[in-house]
């Protein structure tokens, strides 16, 4: 018993003698400076994540909820699933006067809850509306009422895209990497000189514009810069160029490429009558003249002054609804009828240019469906707007005419850099040989 007591006591002894060297040697080894390991303890334990942001604020503590406005709803009706009080709502409303009209919140547009969750009683902090991709509504009911609007950062960056057509431009440009507005443009730019409803396949286009982007991604076109488009083997060239009057679009000899009046003041869908002395009424049931173009569109579709010109009138009427009238010049005058509404701003007397919004397809007056009557007049005698013979605009003015060439010069070396894709029939053709 003595003898196994005393070997327990002496390998104790042993243990802590090799503990104690050991501990002693890595302590003073250089390998390992022990002030540092204490100090990056200490840094560790000080590091904190970095705070999540979510349109300036710090969301950490709150939950986050994204929806889209439904049709009818409005900001009352948000908040107060979210236990804002009615007398907060109103505040609310009242703030926001002068910076945002909460009764222009719509359908489809996003928006975003900050929130806390106190016993399954969700209680709203913010509100976020987002009006466009560029900018942002906060509604901050944290501590005081806040209501402000942010910007987020655009990017304008160049861009450049060609093709072949080999069904419609609105096809080929989409699968090129262009957007449905741009396709707009250039059809708008091309309107007077090519019937896009007879395009040609294997005609070709090249397009510089600029576009704005957020995130990479794209918000809109800022401008066109130039063009060429090949119909029929024949090139149309369109330089854009401003004279002092704004941006407008110029073939090589510095002719206009528009006329003083659009095509069509309304993207329409078909048209549905035409200017005729006599046409069955579809409501009166009785033959008689309509000296007018009707354009089918959805409700709500935009309707644009076809030229420059004063408001004449700007009211409803009991055949022809809500409607407007614009005198051009000494010459023409032209007439929108059937509104659902006028556009904001459109008064006797007010002035517009061509292409600026004036209304919005409806039915109102005598109408059995929503569509624009266009009605046209020259020389105080309403004519088929389809048929008339109508002027140019103005080309490039002498004083610019210099100025004009050396730019023209610019983006057609540009454009020439741009090479256009082999169509799809040259493809298969060389992979056939």
């Amino acid at each position: 018993m003595k003898r196994k007591l005393t070997s327990a006591l002496i390998l104790l002894v042993l243990i802590l003698t090799t503990y104690f060297f050991v501990f002693e040697y890595y302590a003073s080894s250089p390998l390992i400076d022990s002030a540092k390991v204490e100090s990056d303890t200490a840094q560790i334990n000080l590091v904190k994540p970095d705070p999540t942001i979510l349109y300036g604020m710090v969301v950490d503590s709150f939950q986050v909820a994204e929806h889209a406005v439904k049709r009818n709803q409005s900001i009352s009706d948000i908040l107060l699933a979210y236990n804002v009080s009615h007398q907060t709502i109103f505040q609310l409303a009242n703030v926001a006067k002068n910076v945002f009209d909460v009764r222009k919140i719509a359908p489809n547009k996003k928006y975003t809850i900050i929130y806390q969750d106190n016993d399954s009683l969700p209680s709203a902090r913010a509100l976020v509306y987002e009006p466009n991709p560029e900018e942002y509504v906060v509604f901050n009911l944290k501590d005081s009422i806040k209501v402000y609007v942010e910007k987020r950062p655009v990017e304008v960056k160049e861009k450049a895209i060609s093709g072949t057509i080999q069904s419609s431009l609105y096809e080929e440009i989409l699968k090129n990497g262009g957007t449905p507005e741009l396709v707009d443009l250039v059809a708008d730019m091309y309107g007077w000189q090519i019937d896009f409803t007879k395009i040609y396949p294997g005609d070709q286009f090249k397009v510089i514009y600029t576009e704005r982007t957020i995130e990479g991604k794209s918000v809109g076109i800022e401008e066109i810069i130039g063009a060429e488009l090949i119909h029929y083997n024949n090139p149309f060239l369109s330089i854009a160029f401003d004279q002092g009057d704004g941006i407008d679009y110029f073939d090589e000899e510095g002719k206009s490429l528009r006329k003083a009046f659009l095509r069509y003041p309304v993207k329409f869908t078909r048209i549905s009558s035409k200017y005729t002395k006599r046409r069955y009424h579809p409501v009166q049931k009785r033959y008689k003249a309509h000296l007018g173009t009707d354009y089918a569109a959805p409700t709500g579709t935009p309707i644009y002054a076809a030229g420059d010109g004063v408001i004449l009138k700007a009211r409803y009427e009991k055949f022809n609804g809500r409607n407007v009238k614009i005198r051009h010049n000494a010459t023409y005058s032209t007439q929108y009828l059937h509104m659902s509404r006028i556009a904001k701003g459109i008064k006797p007397g007010s002035k517009v240019k061509q292409g600026q919004l004036i209304g919005y397809v409806g039915s109102t007056g005598l109408a059995s469906g929503p569509h624009l009557c266009y009605r046209f007049w020259k020389n105080d005698k309403q004519v088929d707007a389809l048929k008339v013979d109508l002027p140019p605009s103005e080309p490039i003015k002498e004083d610019y005419l210099s100025n004009f060439m050396r730019y023209k010069g610019y983006v057609k070396s540009k454009l020439d850099q741009v090479s256009y894709p082999e169509a799809e029939s040259e493809v298969l053709m060389a992979k056939v040989k």
